[in-house]
């Protein structure tokens, strides 16, 4: 059994996990693996995050909406790279093609109230702040004569001269693209106003281009530093990488703003935290090597 579990986790791996870091114990791993542990986590500890609901049917997620009104977030109880995620759903169509669809990614899935505001990695371990970015979705700005397609293409040459690929991607100029402009009544072929910032895709995940800021970590509040170091200590975990939403920025006081934190990562992909498009790059190595040097067992299991 035990060989079985190994080919299997060897698979998944190697299909969704690669670039990940691998630092935590197996038990560490099994109590944050879905997001549905971490809410209940952060629920017991007075930790602020969205007020949602765990479904197979969705049924229950259209409940949900007609209970809390939109917007709202579905996305997969189990998942990583923001796989599977649809938001912001504004209507009972979006939450039922989200609710369906969401379904090829893991068998039960959440759905929760949805924040506007600015959506950030905070990369804890060593019982410090090892670093902080701030995760956008893909985006050009109008110069006042380029069209869209232009301005993807030199933004995608300005990531190729920065040295950011493979970790970051290139923006494509896909359907899904092409269908995200049409709903905003735009094209490949519109020319956007100078200082225009024209939203590609929704998720701020890699895949489909999107980019990270590296923040300074002496720009965060004490207790905001305070509040991620006793998360890592609730998890008993050696490395995390936490995802929150705050309306006014991690330079703020948490607890002086809306904020809601999403979920943590037992296996953080720390790579993005040496390549953002914007702020400055910073040597994490020290960091690394200490973590390198800790004796981890059962790495091989999921």
């Amino acid at each position: 059994m035990n060989y079985l579990k190994k080919i299997l986790y060897s698979w998944i791996d190697r299909l969704f996990l690669s670039g990940c870091t691998s630092y935590n114990s197996l038990q560490v791993r099994k109590s944050c693996r879905s997001k549905e542990q971490a809410r209940t986590v952060f629920a017991a500890n007075g930790i602020p995050h969205a007020e949602g609901d765990i479904f197979f049917s969705p049924w229950k997620a259209h409940r949900f909406a007609r209970k809390h009104g939109f917007p709202l977030v579905i996305k997969p109880n189990v998942s990583g790279f923001s796989r599977g995620s649809h938001f912001p759903i504004n209507n009972y169509y979006e939450l039922w093609k989200a609710a369906l669809m969401v379904k090829i990614w893991w068998p039960t899935s959440v759905v929760e109230k949805y924040l506007q505001g600015k959506n950030y990695r905070v990369l804890v371990g060593n019982k410090a702040i090892i670093s902080v970015i701030r995760r956008y979705p893909p985006f050009v700005v109008g110069d006042g004569k380029s069209t869209i397609a232009a301005l993807i293409d030199e933004e995608n040459r300005i990531r190729e001269k920065m040295g950011l690929y493979p970790v970051i991607h290139p923006i494509p100029k896909s359907r899904q693209i092409r269908r995200y402009l049409r709903m905003q009544g735009l094209n490949l072929s519109t020319i956007p106003e100078k200082d225009q910032r024209i939203i590609l895709f929704n998720r701020i995940s890699l895949a489909p281009g999107g980019v990270v800021e590296s923040i300074e970590t002496a720009q965060l509040p004490p207790g905001n530093r305070e509040l991620f170091l006793r998360i890592l200590e609730l998890f008993q975990a050696n490395i995390l990488g936490i995802d929150v939403i705050m309306e006014d920025g991690i330079e703020q006081p948490w607890d002086a703003q809306k904020c809601i934190f999403l979920e943590v990562n037992s296996r953080p992909f720390t790579a993005m935290h040496a390549v953002p498009r914007y702020g400055k790059a910073e040597d994490l190595s020290a960091h690394f090597q200490r973590l390198d040097a800790l004796e981890v067992g059962q790495k091989e299991l999921f």
